[in-house]
Order: structure tokens, then C-alpha cells, then sequence
């Protein structure tokens, strides 16, 4: 049986078979493999140091002469991303209603799931799609993890001030520090560089795998047609714009687009915005539903919509352009 060639013919499939696989389990036998010991650790608990082992052997492939670029790239994916949602946010604000909705759409919760990127998502279509030093812009790309980004909206329009331990300079060297010895390791010896490279693509299904545990169907269906809304906007404004944006940089333009979606840490904002200012306490509820819901959505929509740019880039480069490292030869030298 060749499972992993038919998994192949599917654009990023070795990603999204299995996270759409462990989506429908974790749905609804979401039991089934919290059984604890190695099975519970790897499939269910492993999703960090997967993504953590991930990182320090896609490191381990980035030549000291070529650091800026990742460098680069994390930046201008991380502003871009913050600039997108801030303005949607802000136009959500501007033209709400009475009920304090825009377009049935509480503004706070556009700011907090179009700000906050899911990394574990991130990693795994980059994984697929681009190159060791777009996987190493994780390490910036972190930063948008939490409420801090949100915050720092909010604050710009004048809504509330800073507030105390939404962003520790120790969590971010926490992210930082296995793609900085990966780094390391593959610059100091080419032979540990080889081992380490080895490593990364058997990783892929695994942690896809491990991603999809971390999603329930269910949530959509809770968050209604508004928090699925939210979601089709995150992919399409913040992955749009960032596939547009890259591909006038002449870098990868599916790299720029896997920055659309929704952390699932994103859907405690909310609560941690009005715990801030009492202002926020009376959309807080709704915008932490949909919030909720954007994830979900955006985690299932983004590698579809990937899927279907890889298609238009085989058109345009060649109908023989199936491997999604074929296309990123091709545009990106």
C-alpha cells in the first residue's frame, strides 16, 4: 500500500492527512488516545517538543551567511500580520453598532484572532512548502504569541494603557533558544548539519498529527456563522496580504500566506483584555466564542487555501511542478 505516495499527490498532505485525521478523532473520540504512557506523550502531549525538535534540526540547515533573510522574513511576516489585523480591528471599532458588533463580529475578538498566528500550523505548512530559513522566522514569529500584540492595538487606539506581564522577555529566549542551537550545532560541524537535516521531514506527519489533537469540530458549530466568518477573513486578509507581500519581496509567496490563521491562545485574550479594562466586559463572552471558532476554522481553511496557491504557482511555472520543494526551487533561489 503506498500511503505515503497518495498522501503525496495532495499538496502539503503529509501535513494535513494527518491533522485532519487526528481532528475527526479528537472530535469525537477524543479519549481514545489519552490513555497516558508513550502513546499519550506522543500523540496527544508531544506537540511543543516536536514542534521544539523541529525547529533545532531545520536550524541546524541555515548557513551563517543566509541568517538575515530568516531574520528578515520573521519581521516582516510579524509586522504584517499585526498591521492587518490592527486595521481591521480598527475599522470594526469605528463602524460598530449599538450592540457593540461589526458585521455580528465583537472588534476585539478581530484584533485578537487576526494578530495571533498559530505556530504549530505555521511550522507544519512551512514544513511542506518552504525553506530553512522560513522555518527559522518562527523564532520572531513568536512574539505575537499571548494578548501582548492585542494590547499594544488596543493601546495605539487609545482604548486602555499597557498593562504588567503580557510579554516575558524569558518565554520568548524559551522559543528562541532550540533554533539558536540548531543553528549553532549545523554551523560549527557540516557532518552534525547533515544528521540534523535527516530529521525534520520524518517529523512532519507527527507534529501535523499532534496539531489536529488540538482541534474540535465542534467549536464552529458553537462560535455560529460570525466566529467562521471571522475565521474565512483571517485567511484570506492576513494569508492573502502576506502571500502578496512576498511575493513582491521575490520570496516565497506560500510562506507568506501560512501566517493566516488563529493560535489557539488567542481565545483567552478576551478574557485577559476585559480582566484589563472593564470597558471590554460586555463583548468579552461573545468575542471569546468566536475567537474560538476563528481557530478552528482558520486551522482547517489555511492548508486548503495553501493547497489551492500551490496550484495556481504549478500552473505558472510548469504543469511537471508536482513536489511543493519543486516550486520553491523555482520561484526562490
Amino acid at each position: 500500500m503506498k500511503l505515503k505516495a497518495t498522501m503525496e499527490k495532495i499538496p502539503g498532505g503529509l501535513m494535513i492527512v494527518p491533522m485532519f485525521f487526528a481532528a475527526i478523532l479528537n472530535t469525537f473520540a477524543p479519549g481514545l488516545l489519552r490513555i497516558g504512557n508513550f502513546t499519550q506523550a506522543l500523540f496527544v502531549d508531544g506537540l511543543l517538543t516536536l514542534i521544539a525538535l523541529f525547529l533545532l534540526c531545520s536550524a541546524a540547515q541555515i548557513n551563517v551567511r543566509n541568517a538575515g533573510r530568516a531574520v528578515g522574513k520573521g519581521a516582516t511576516l510579524l509586522i504584517l500580520k499585526w498591521v492587518i489585523g490592527a486595521a481591521i480591528g480598527l475599522i470594526g471599532f469605528i463602524f460598530a453598532g449599538p450592540n457593540g458588533l461589526f458585521l455580528g463580529i465583537a472588534p476585539l475578538a478581530i484584533v485578537a484572532a487576526m494578530t495571533n498566528s498559530n505556530g504549530a500550523l505555521y511550522v507544519s505548512l512551512v514544513s511542506q512548502y518552504g525553506k530553512e530559513d522560513d522555518k527559522a522566522a518562527y523564532g520572531l514569529l513568536a512574539l505575537n504569541d499571548g494578548p501582548f500584540l492585542t494590547m499594544v492595538a488596543l493601546t495605539i487606539f487609545g482604548a486602555m494603557g499597557f498593562v504588567e506581564g503580557l510579554f516575558s522577555i524569558v518565554t520568548f529566549i524559551a522559543v528562541v533558544l532550540p533554533i539558536v542551537l540548531g543553528f549553532v550545532l549545523g554551523n560549527l560541524d557540516e557532518d552534525m548539519r547533515e544528521f540534523l537535516t535527516k530529521g525534520s521531514d520524518v517529523l512532519i506527519p507527527f507534529m501535523a498529527f499532534a496539531v489536529g489533537m488540538t482541534i474540535n469540530l465542534k467549536v464552529i458549530a458553537e462560535g455560529g456563522l460570525s466566529g467562521i466568518f471571522l475565521g474565512i477573513l483571517t485567511v484570506i486578509l492576513t494569508g492573502g496580504g502576506g502571500y502578496f507581500v512576498f511575493r513582491a519581496f521575490g520570496w516565497n509567496p506560500l510562506v507568506g500566506a501560512a501566517e493566516g490563521s488563529t493560535a489557539g491562545n488567542a481565545i483567552a485574550t478576551p478574557a485577559v483584555i476585559a480582566a484589563a479594562s472593564a470597558s471590554f466586559a460586555s463583548t468579552a463572552e461573545i468575542a471569546t466564542v468566536q475567537v474560538a471558532a476563528s481557530t478552528v476554522t482558520t486551522a482547517i481553511l489555511l492548508p486548503i487555501f495553501i493547497s489551492f496557491l500551490a496550484k495556481r504557482l504549478e500552473k505558472k511555472y510548469g504543469e511537471g511542478v508536482i513536489n511543493p520543494k519543486d516550486i520553491v526551487q523555482t520561484i526562490e533561489k
